[in-house]
């Protein structure tokens, strides 16, 4: 995805402000690169979906079971616990986001689910889709 830059004339608001995953710098002032508002919040949410448990130092707490998850026998309330762990997962660790709705779609072609989360960004008027498509890895 393309990083947007903007003049002095033009400058966004920011409201939030995160590092960009990608670690890319800036090619006029060398600094590294930086997600604002909307785009900081997606990638918030979409890594700590994909974080396990443990897996960032000094923070087991912070992540989610969804791997996990992935790897039991499909039964009728797996979806159901999916979509709760995603639930709880951005309500207790992403506070600039407030859960709308999290949709889980069986992709048996793909061995895979499709994962739609909608949230509302606070002080953002439009919600937010986030989609992601979950596969067995091993």
């Amino acid at each position: 995805m393309a990083q947007q830059f903007f003049d002095n004339t033009s400058r966004q608001t920011e409201i939030y402000s995160d590092i960009d995953h990608v670690f890319l710098s800036h090619p006029v002032t060398g600094k590294l690169t930086r997600k604002i508002n909307r785009q900081a919040v997606r990638q918030s949410v979409k890594s700590l979906i994909l974080t396990n448990h443990y897996e960032r130092p000094f923070k087991p707490e912070i992540g989610c079971t969804i791997r996990g998850l992935l790897f039991e026998n499909f039964r009728p309330g797996l979806k159901e616990d999916l979509a709760r762990t995603i639930q709880e997962t951005i309500e207790n660790h992403e506070p600039r986001a407030k859960l709308i709705q999290v949709h889980i779609d069986e992709e048996p072609d793909q061995h895979a689910l499709a994962v739609s989360v909608v949230f509302s960004i606070i002080n953002v008027t439009e919600p937010e889709t986030l989609d992601l498509l979950l596969e067995r890895v091993r």
